[in-house]
């Protein structure tokens, strides 16, 4: 049997609790501690999920047997505590994005490679059996060489619901680095690096009233984009298309669809792990649905962790990596750069597709 890997959580917010749920579920993952700022938030979540220690951020990164450590802070603390785990000598899987500039996600990549750790990120969606389903129709030819693709993520917010939602609209929020690493990552996995971009951007709505509870009636000024469209070309030489929108009331666009010289794919929404995956080959009058080929198919948050520690076992390349996650952090500010400056703007970083998972796996591993 593979030899566990102890893990850390820094960060003990809302979405900490479907990571620790689902970390049960992987035999490699070992969750030894948790810490937050508000250190009692750190002792509920321990007490809950019978994590052995609740302790202070500095506590955990000091603690010796951790080699891991999930960082699910706010996006403006990404980049500290991934550097502080780092110079700590481990290992670091961060929610996304993977930092707020390109410049501190430089400095992760940097810093794990100096002292020989591994940098991941989420988002690990595209490692469900919806979106894997679709890299296997791809790879398999079902609709020839992928020419375009379409993504849309469009909503109204977060104000009317979630009891905190300023950071959304400040930078390293807004809807593209909201959502958009989903649709992105997603993209990158099934057609490959982005090679260069334009886009435009706009704040349609300056001030935000929050709606929801407890915080109903306060102003939010908006500081970041709301509405960003984008165009990308390929290393392959696919065109892409995105828009990512806090500004939309309603729509009727798809999620994701990838058209190719012998057919179309509908890919279904890269938030989640499931279908449903549709397709319509050259020669076929109508869309089909197509049975999914792999498993984790349910809210698997955590499975690119488990998927760190496999690779951190057996030595081969991680999929949801830190170098995958800079090319989605350099992507999203190129769009937003593109708007601003009037141009296309050529990117500077590239990623290899990660490697798809294998058919047939048992629950709770990742390699054949």
């Amino acid at each position: 049997m593979t030899a566990k890997v102890k893990i850390g959580i820094v960060g003990c917010g809302t979405i900490s609790a479907t990571y620790l749920r689902v970390a049960r579920t992987f035999e490699v993952l070992d969750v030894v501690a948790c810490a937050d700022i508000l250190v009692e938030r750190a002792q509920a979540r321990a007490a809950e999920y019978g994590v052995p220690t609740a302790c202070t951020v500095e506590e955990l990164l000091a603690d010796p047997s951790i080699e891991v450590v999930v960082n699910l802070t706010i996006p403006r603390a990404h980049g500290e505590v991934a550097l502080a785990a780092i110079a700590a000598g481990k290992s670091v899987y961060n929610e996304k994005p993977l930092a707020v500039t390109r410049e501190e996600g430089q400095r992760i990549l940097r810093g794990a490679r100096e002292r020989g750790v591994r940098v991941g990120c989420a988002p690990d969606t595209f490692l469900g059996g919806g979106i894997q389903t679709c890299r296997k129709l791809i790879d398999d030819g079902q609709i020839g060489e992928p020419v375009a693709a379409v993504a849309f993520m469009l909503g109204h917010g977060h104000e009317s619901w979630h009891p905190d939602p300023d950071f959304y609209y400040q930078p390293g929020g807004g809807p593209m680095f909201d959502m958009g690493p989903y649709y992105l990552t997603a993209l990158v996995n099934l057609i490959g690096p982005v090679r260069r971009v334009t886009g435009s951007a706009r704040v349609t709505f300056p001030e935000r009233t929050i709606t929801s509870q407890p915080r109903y009636g306060t102003k939010i000024i908006v500081n970041t984009p709301t509405h960003i469209a984008g165009v990308m070309d390929f290393a392959n030489g696919a065109v892409g298309t995105i828009i990512t929108s806090f500004d939309v009331w309603g729509h009727n666009l798809p999620r994701i669809e990838v058209y190719g010289t012998e057919g179309s794919l509908s890919v279904p929404d890269p938030n989640g792990f499931g279908g449903p995956v549709r397709l319509r080959r050259l020669r076929g009058p109508e869309w089909t649905d197509v049975p999914l080929t792999h498993g984790y198919t349910e809210n698997t948050r955590s499975l690119g962790v488990a998927d760190l520690a496999c690779a951190l076992r057996s030595g081969r390349p991680h999929r949801a990596s830190g170098d995958l996650a800079y090319h989605v952090l350099d992507v999203m500010h190129a769009f937003h750069d593109a708007s601003r400056e009037g141009r296309h703007v050529e990117l500077a970083s590239t990623c290899d597709r990660p490697a798809p998972l294998p058919v047939g796996l048992s629950a709770g591993t990742l390699d054949e």
